[in-house]
């Protein structure tokens, strides 16, 4: 007979750990499973590529919970074990190491993997993702013996890792293939703004940059060779080209889903009893004009948590939570409010030049979301806009004598 846990949770990530302290918040009294691939228990991922990388923080200052936490709440860690199969129609689930263990409800919180580059040379020593704690640990192993590093991707992940290793006088290059940076997030002033922020820090920048291989000496990475067949010295790679959802065994069993596993206003997948949250699961988003989309971020791996936990406990409420990100580089604090995909009009607020300043986005003549760099106020005002969708004259926005606060009131 193999195990049984009223609510099984596969992944041990933000969504999956969040779920567990939600339901135990509710007072839900059944057993309770966090199967997770790793060997650690569940920790905070955004420092990977910040604190911890730049050694600010030790890694026990990065966990949720300590482990005196899951103890006390009897939440069972099933760690270093991964699930492979699931059996919707029996309720079961089989893992790596050929175990199987049946579940009341399942929650699939499993995140994605890195995207690989698919060139030759993709799996030399030397070539790293940032996304669990041992790829940071490999990583930081590696750091004394290079003195150049190439990052392949210009998203967050990439300018993140790039920002501490220019700080840790590390010769860094960033090859972006589109023509700017974070161009899937965010708007032209905001990229082009981080762009002169890497390079005013040593960072040599290049856009509208194709990889076509990597070279290798003695199996280790030597360079990057590019489209047009300059090669790039180095001793170290880091891609950060995106994450491909972890969905592979709930797509088998029958769930719906393309680009991740589709889910409900409740999270719910099409298979009974089985839920889904964060980064692999595609909702229909009223802050994206209500298409399907996958969001990458803790604020929306909790929430959802949250979401299912309500549902669980008998008191479901649709999830409909704002998505707010962040990101730190050097001594600049990124913060986002909406989404601002589809928008076709920005407004500058504040002062570029003077590093504090705000990117608002509008679609339609109303506000979907805020850039919002050094400044917090702006931030923290301009959500009820979001919210909102506030139609407001773009110069009204852009006049930065007069707080959000008050032109949202009006």
């Amino acid at each position: 007979m193999g195990e049984h846990y009223d609510v099984l949770i596969v992944g041990g990530g933000h969504g999956g750990a969040q779920a567990a302290v939600a339901l135990r918040q509710r007072k839900f009294a059944g057993t309770i499973a966090i199967v997770g691939d790793e060997p650690e228990l569940p920790y905070e991922r955004p420092p990977l590529s910040k604190d911890y990388l730049s050694r600010e923080k030790e890694f026990e200052r990065i966990l949720i919970r300590p482990a005196a936490f899951w103890a006390d709440k009897e939440v069972a860690m099933l760690l270093g074990r991964r699930v492979v199969s699931v059996e919707a129609a029996a309720h079961r689930v089989t893992t790596d190491d050929g175990a199987t263990i049946d579940y009341g409800k399942l929650i699939w919180a499993t995140g994605g993997s890195p995207r690989r580059l698919t060139c030759d040379g993709h799996d030399l020593t030397g070539v790293h993702a940032v996304r669990t704690r041992a790829d940071v640990d490999r990583l930081m192993g590696e750091l004394e013996a290079t003195r150049r590093v190439v990052v392949i991707g210009g998203g967050y992940i990439g300018l993140e890792a790039a920002a501490v290793l220019a700080k840790l006088g590390k010769q860094v290059t960033v090859l972006e293939a589109l023509p700017r940076v974070l161009a899937r997030v965010a708007g032209e002033p905001l990229s082009r703004f981080y762009e002169a922020e890497h390079r005013a820090h040593g960072v040599e920048v290049r856009l509208g940059a194709m990889v076509a291989g990597l070279e290798e000496r003695d199996g280790a990475v030597s360079g990057v060779r590019l489209g047009d067949g300059e090669i790039l010295p180095c001793e170290m790679v880091i891609v950060g080209i995106g994450i491909v959802p972890a969905v592979e065994p709930l797509i088998a069993a029958g769930a719906a889903g393309g680009n991740g596993v589709d889910v409900d206003a409740h999270c719910r997948t099409s298979l009974a009893d089985i839920y889904a949250i964060g980064d692999c699961a595609a909702h229909e988003s009223g802050f994206a004009g209500g298409a399907r989309i996958r969001l990458e971020s803790v604020q929306n791996a909790n929430d959802q948590a949250m979401t299912v936990a309500k549902s669980i406990t008998g008191e479901p409420q649709a999830y409909d939570a704002v998505p707010w990100f962040w990101s730190n580089q050097y001594d600049l604090r990124l913060q986002t409010v909406g989404l601002s995909t589809g928008h076709d009009e920005v407004v500058v607020r504040g002062d570029i030049a003077a590093r504090s300043f705000s990117v608002i986005y509008l679609k339609a003549g109303r506000v979907i979301a805020l850039d919002c760099v050094n400044a917090t106020k702006d931030y923290v005002q301009g959500r009820a806009l979001v919210v909102g969708g506030a139609a407001i004259a773009p110069e009204r926005l852009a006049d930065a004598s007069v707080p959000l606060k008050e032109i949202s009131a009006a």
